[in-house]
């Protein structure tokens, strides 16, 4: 069903800016309104002529992965006799108040462009509109930062590439699929507040929250992860024309324990706004004019293109609105926040590509100032369908993609990626070191996609937030294990603060490809307290072709996930306190030293099990040590000294160290001070072989170990 036309009509021509040397017929005129590289096609149109108008620009975009091109192609409502191939950086929408109002044959994705392998099909969307495929089935096979809104197919969704060769997306909300919904190779999936006719299959981890129509709860086989209603949503604002031919932008209402498409008993419920209160942008403009729009109350609607940034845009009136078609894509030129947002009620961001520029900015976008804690709980700030990208294109850096520090804020759709491929790619030349940080409390994520940062992935400081769906891959490209570690190996893809008491994320994944030096390893995917009110369900790590390896799914459970297989490893559950303790390591074959021994009481006596014991033979001192060797590396998070009925003879003080080949110790994992005859000394979870304990009290009593152990 691919179409792939280049035309050549020599009459009544109008051309795109962007499409060299391709003309078109009247009927694909740019939009004055809406900027030069918007169309807007209309049923008096003929099919023929809006049909050229698609093959052209999919012509051009079809492998037009990091290019300046950006589009909009936009229906009025009617039907059209039409197949509309998506490529890079196109949006597909209609201009109708509800789905039905706009028909088109297909709104297809394919992967022929790279050998049937979907994992690239990225930056593309599709909105407000119904499909009513010839065939029965309509084509959508795509990976990160594709969506599909408020669309309704009038028959089968499959959303694999032809060849059935690999997927990774993606996400679909307020939408209707009267049949079966057919994953086939997708590796994971979202689909939210829609109604389906069936699905499939799953390979990895499908999730579904408020979807009526979903499958059967069931993890890990078949991986679904199934929420009956969605804690709090409000869908994405949408472009519409008004009975006179006006153009709107319509604001969907909040919806709590939702379930369902926000139109199936009529209009979705919300508001319109004029497009007279919007400053619309085209590209070119400088980001002072945009600033002075803002100020004055203006909302913002960027058409689609490239728009540097040379000062921050600063939002900071409560209900503003922040509008891309397009993919219009912001650059900040000289290492600044491309955007902030204050600490305000019901702001709404989406449809938005923050490319980090070539000087390093601290922050791509922020919601909310430092410190913020105003209540937004009754009209809270939405980031939906809002992507980040460092390299690509060209090099680019910065240090965090988006920070949340406002309270209540719904992230519904975000991808940030720090580039893999491309230009401008290497451990050194696209730095990025987390994709987000949630500091605000009540903060709602549905579809987190966050890969290849340096560090955490995600860092989740604020209480009580709840994520439904996170999929990530971990940076492919450490150059070593020294080069990518804190404390332990490696950083954790997700982590929740140590002091949050309160923490709900359901249906999430990590994965490894550490192509340059696969032997490195991660020691858990993802890191969180365990406590009662943090809780994990349906978890998943994986290595991809055993291009290393995560150790533990979370924390020290679970895993590991290595091997060239590529099978997950799953856990069902986490979290809510009931995890499992640390775990007694078998001794066999260890051997000890020490810096001074009394007699037979020799250091192998605290490994034996016999009651014997290991004595310093002289009073307790600064400086004193004991060496285990465990004769191979476990993931150590706990050691207990228990000097038995020689009760007096506990360390009055300690420094715990570890190594992983008994030369390079570090820093002390902990240090304290013993009470008793037994001594238990807890540490975050770290590779070790090798245990030293120095002792940094002081007693007239010698220093005895009658058993030393070590937990994982």
């Amino acid at each position: 069903m691919r179409r792939r036309h280049v035309l050549g009509i020599a009459a009544a021509t109008v051309t795109s800016p962007l499409i060299a040397g391709v003309t078109a017929a009247p009927a694909a005129a740019a939009d004055p309104v809406l900027g030069p590289n918007t169309f807007v096609f209309d049923p008096s149109m003929s099919a023929a002529s809006i049909q050229s108008r698609l093959d052209a620009v999919f012509a051009e975009q079809e492998s037009n992965q990091f290019g300046p091109q950006r589009y909009a192609l936009l229906f009025k409502p009617g039907t059209y006799d039409v197949n509309a191939n998506v490529g890079f950086h196109t949006s597909i929408a209609g201009l109708g108040r509800n789905p039905d109002d706009v028909t088109l044959n297909g709104v297809t994705v394919d992967a022929g462009w790279f050998g049937g392998n979907a994992t690239q099909n990225f930056w593309r969307s599709v909105e407000n509109l119904a499909i009513a495929p010839p065939p029965g089935f309509n084509r959508w096979a795509v990976s990160q930062a594709a969506p599909m809104r408020r669309v309704h197919v009038r028959g089968d969704l499959n959303l694999a590439p032809s060849g059935y060769g690999w997927a990774s997306g993606g996400y679909i909300a307020d939408s209707l699929i009267d049949r079966v919904a057919q994953p086939y190779s997708q590796q994971q999936w979202l689909t939210r507040d829609s109604r389906i006719g069936g699905w499939l299959n799953g390979v990895w981890n499908m999730v579904f929250s408020g979807v009526a129509g979903a499958p059967a709860a069931s993890f890990p086989n078949p991986p679904y992860t199934v929420l009956p209603t969605s804690p709090v949503t409000r869908e994405k604002p949408y472009l519409h024309i008004d009975g006179s031919g006006q153009y709107q932008v319509f604001l969907p209402a909040l919806r709590r324990n939702s379930q369902g498409t926000t139109w199936a008993s009529g209009p979705t419920p919300g508001t319109s706004l004029p497009l007279s209160s919007f400053h619309v942008a085209t590209p070119g403009v400088g980001a002072a004019t945009l600033n002075a729009a803002l100020a004055a109350g203006k909302h913002l609607l960027f058409t689609p293109g490239i728009y540097h940034l040379n000062q921050t845009l600063n939002v900071t009136r409560a209900g503003t609105v922040v509008l891309g078609i397009g993919y219009a894509s912001l650059i900040p030129d000289n290492g600044i926040t491309a955007m902030t947002v204050s600490d305000v009620d019901g702001v709404r961001l989406a449809g938005l590509l923050f490319d980090a520029g070539t000087v390093r900015s601290p922050v791509l976008l922020q919601v909310g100032p430092s410190g913020a804690g105003a209540s937004h709980a009754a009209d809270p700030t939405t980031v939906q369908d809002v992507y980040f990208r460092i390299g690509g294109p060209g090099p680019g850096a910065a240090t965090t993609s988006l920070v949340v520090n406002s309270r209540d804020v719904i992230i519904d759709h975000i991808w940030a990626w720090r580039a893999d491929h491309g230009a401008g790619v290497g451990w050194t030349t696209n730095p990025a070191d987390t994709g987000v940080i949630v500091n605000g409390a009540d903060v709602i994520a549905y579809g987190l996609f966050v890969e290849h940062y340096q560090k955490y992935q995600v860092i989740w400081n604020g209480q009580r937030g709840r994520t439904v769906f996170f999929q990530n891959e971990m940076p492919y490209d450490p150059p070593n294990q020294a080069a990518w570690r804190t404390g332990a190996n490696g950083y954790a893809a997700y982590k929740v603060a140590d002091g949050v008491t309160a923490h709900q994320a359901w249906g999430v994944g990590s994965y490894c490809y550490f192509n340059v030096d696969p032997s490195i390893v991660a020691d858990r995917g993802f890191e969180a307290p365990n406590t009662a009110g943090v809780e994990f369900r349906n978890l998943l790590a994986v290595s991809l072709g055993g291009n290393g390896t995560i150790r533990h799914v979370i924390n020290d459970t679970g895993g590991p996930a290595q091997g060239t297989a590529t099978v997950p490893a799953y856990l069902a559950s986490y979290g809510g306190g009931t995890a499992p303790g640390p775990q007694k390591l078998a001794r066999t074959g260890w051997t000890a030293t020490a810096s001074a021994t009394a007699g037979a009481d020799v250091p192998g006596n605290m490994l034996d099990g016999t009651g014997t014991r290991w004595s310093s033979g002289t009073p307790m001192a600064n400086g004193q040590w004991i060496v285990v060797d465990m004769k191979a590396a476990h993931n150590l998070r706990q050691i207990t000294m228990d000097s038995g009925g020689y009760g007096g003879d506990y360390a009055r003080g300690y420094q715990v160290y570890l190594s992983t080949d008994g030369t390079n110790w570090g820093n002390p994992v902990a240090t304290g001070s013993g009470t008793g005859a037994l001594v238990t000394v807890g540490f975050p979870a770290r590779a070790a072989r090798y245990v030293r304990v120095v002792q940094t009290g002081a007693a007239s009593s010698w220093w005895s170990i009658v058993e030393f152990d070590g937990y994982v």
